[in-house]
């Protein structure tokens, strides 16, 4: 039994620093590109979209690498690990 414990938290360790890397390597984009960003989350969000203002302020007060998250997602699960 110790060791089915120690594996499944070794794995779930291993997963979450996975994620965590797998989310951080994406280019940097600029808070100039909000408006292409802003456009493209609220294409992936499609009715369940914020308003335009509300992505924008979101937008501006991102990282560069967080909007760049934004612009590699395609989906609405992508998108959300991205905040």
């Amino acid at each position: 039994m110790f060791n089915v414990k120690t594996t499944i938290k070794t794995t779930l360790l291993a997963t979450t620093v996975f994620g965590l890397t797998a989310c951080s390597d994406y280019d940097p984009v600029a808070e100039s590109d909000c408006g292409k960003v802003v456009s493209h989350a609220q294409k992936i969000l499609g009715a369940l979209a914020p308003s335009a203002g509300e992505l924008m302020s979101q937008c501006k007060a991102a990282s560069d690498s967080e909007r760049g998250c934004v612009m590699a997602s395609t989906k609405k699960g992508q998108l959300a690990q991205c905040l």
